[in-house]
């Protein structure tokens, strides 16, 4: 890093002491019935963080009483509105809402009560600094209707309901799970296949199959949002598991919209053909029109097998006549559920392979079926017990190697040959892994040793150079970490080079005044943020109140503007951020100062592994 720092001037400081505003804003009480009218100003509080984006908001506080159903709406012309709801004294948003109230732009939050408290509601935009005239409400909704006596509903009888505010509410396990609903009923034998539609051009909708608990309330057994057939219409092939009456609750996915549908009950397909396949088995198998159906009303056939916890399964399933897709389950009957998929992994066009590590001990079922809804035709289905991964071979840094992905290589997941290695390192320091191929796409992970590898960070073309990749890394710890060199593709192999380098520690923060201008450069030799990009970092002092203008420029990189502070074991945690708020490279930040104290301003690139000159500048603002 080459920086330079021009120093503040006198009349600058005697400015920035008169630059100062009230630390935070005071929220205005908001009393239920109460409609208040309102402006969101860019003088107004504001975000200006890179997970959360940047925006502008009002405060209102509310008192509310256990039991009470609250409605909060907001609306404007001006801007597309956003209400958030926090308990008083925590950032943490236990409600939100964009476009709930389903006219256009406004937003309706509606949150259920538990225990008397006090909550703050933020009014906002939905982002940037515009913002104009609002109107805010909060009611109480009272208490929630009675679940109706559900509606009789026939075999081969659809029919026509809607979804209003009047309905019935399914409270949830929370905020975001709650849903309107209308409730039928029929009566099954044990065994019976029922196929249950919903369809609706008014809201997504989503059918849900259950009966009533001992509790009393409503135990959901199966459901189903987008039918296999595509769009956003529901199709579930419900198996009764027992002799009874069974309920069907029919809901908007979006929980709060309304308006009309159709729902039906019809005979369900004939089941899937169930058959046992061993390790180490090939079977030959069809697919066609008189093959029974799954939940979803494809056409499949079912393989179970016993597995075992950390056992590695992998499942291949080829065909000359049709687009293969491969679902494992794991659990027995009506207890069944979903762990992986997988379309064309074989890497041979539209054949698949799924690959994966069991996570406990008991029967597994592959649904072998066709990607499209005719899909027709012979296939093979394999199943192998992967061998255990090699142990990594040491890697030290300095080094540059030369090896080969070839097809005898361990496969991944994603069925990618890899070679991998271990790396020793010490917590804080830096590294780079650069791997070059002429042969194929390069792709470089780094893990954990202990378990399944999990992936901390990757990189597939960070060289900027074609498609070799260059992986920049700050290790979380002392000690061992694995590096998987591999081709981004499952179907690529061929020779490589891999080069690891040790950076050392991220440098110590230089120190940058308000109203100076800093002159810096990128390179390797800097700091790595999380996401590997390279930074310089200014250490700043302020005050609580003081009102700052950052801007960052370069002609040679997309430049990002990230403030935050470090704990005590080095985690930076931003508190303002942008990446293209002066122009579309340029990056612009209005921070006003929460707390006081020092904060971290890092000058860095959008992108990882971008270089080059940039400039620097801090300026009060009025």
């Amino acid at each position: 890093m080459r920086r330079s720092t021009l120093a503040i001037t006198a009349s600058a400081l005697a400015l920035l002491a008169g630059a100062s505003q009230a630390a935070a804003q005071q929220a205005t009480p908001l009393a239920l019935g109460q409609e208040v009218s309102g402006s969101l100003t860019p003088d107004d509080a504001q975000v200006d963080d890179a997970d959360m984006g940047q925006y502008i908001y009002d405060l209102y506080e509310i008192q509310a009483r256990d039991g009470q159903r609250l409605e909060f709406t907001m609306r404007s012309e001006a801007f597309d509105s956003y209400l958030e709801l926090l308990a008083q004294g925590s950032e943490e948003v236990l409600a939100s809402d964009d476009d709930g109230l389903g006219e256009g732009l406004h937003s309706r939050l509606r949150f259920n009560i538990d225990g008397d408290a006090t909550y703050v509601l933020r009014a906002r935009n939905l982002g940037g600094l515009e913002g104009g005239d609002y109107q805010l409400k909060v009611v109480d909704r009272g208490p929630a209707p009675p679940a109706p006596r559900p509606t009789a509903i026939r075999l081969g009888t659809p029919i026509q309901g809607e979804i209003t505010d009047a309905d019935p509410e399914e409270e949830g396990v929370d905020q975001w799970s709650a849903y309107l609903y209308d409730a039928y009923s029929f009566t099954a034998r044990e065994g019976d296949r029922i196929a249950v539609t919903m369809e609706s051009e008014a809201f997504d909708p989503i059918v849900r199959v259950g009966g009533m608990a001992l509790s009393g309330g409503f135990e959901e057994l199966a459901s189903n949002d987008d039918s296999p057939a595509g769009g956003l219409n529901s199709y579930l092939v419900f198996t009764a598991p027992a002799d009874g009456e069974y309920l069907v609750r029919a809901a908007p996915l979006g929980g709060s919209q309304t308006g009309a549908y159709t729902v039906a009950i019809a005979e369900g397909p004939p089941p899937m053909t169930t058959q046992a396949i061993a390790f180490g088995e090939t079977v030959e198998g069809a697919l066609s029109d008189e093959d029974g159906s799954n939940a979803g009303g494809q056409k499949a056939d079912a393989y179970t097998f016993q597995g075992r916890a950390g056992q590695r399964v992998v499942a291949t399933m080829s065909s000359d006549d049709f687009d293969t897709y491969l679902d494992l389950y794991a659990g027995e009957g009506g207890g069944r559920y979903i762990v992986d998929s997988d379309d064309d992994g074989a890497g041979e066009g539209t054949n698949s392979r799924l690959t994966y590590t069991l996570t406990e001990d008991g029967e597994y079922t592959l649904e072998a079926r066709a990607f499209s809804e005719d899909g027709a035709g012979d296939y093979s289905l394999a199943l192998t017990e992967a061998a255990p991964d090699p142990e990594p071979m040491p890697l030290a840094f300095g080094r540059t190697i030369q090896g080969e992905i070839a097809d005898g290589d361990p496969r991944d997941d994603d069925n990618r040959g890899f070679d991998a290695f271990r790396i020793a390192g010490t917590q804080g320091n830096r590294i780079q892994v650069i791997m070059r191929s002429g042969d194929f796409d390069t792709y470089l992970q780094i893990g954990s040793p202990e378990g399944d590898f999990y992936a901390l960070t990757s990189d597939d073309d960070g060289l900027g150079e074609g498609t070799d990749s260059r992986l920049n890394y700050t290790l979380p710890s002392t000690g061992d970490f694995i590096l998987r060199a591999s081709p981004l593709y499952a179907d690529a192999d061929g020779l490589y080079s891999l080069e690891l380098i040790d950076r050392g520690p991220q440098p110590m923060p230089g120190s940058i005044l308000v109203g100076a201008t800093a002159r810096g450069t990128l390179a390797e030799d800097d700091g790595i943020a999380e996401d590997g990009a390279f930074y310089d970092a200014y250490r700043i002092s302020v005050k609580e109140g003081d009102k700052l203008r950052l801007t960052m420029v370069s002609n040679e990189f997309d430049a990002y503007l990230d403030i935050g502070r470090e704990d005590e074991g080095g985690v930076f945690t931003s508190v303002a951020a942008d990446d293209d708020g002066l122009s579309d490279t340029h990056a612009k930040v209005d921070w006003s100062v929460e707390e006081e104290g020092d904060y971290i301003i890092r000058a860095r690139s959008f992108g990882t592994g971008q270089s080059g000159a940039y400039s620097l500048t801090i300026e009060p603002r009025e």
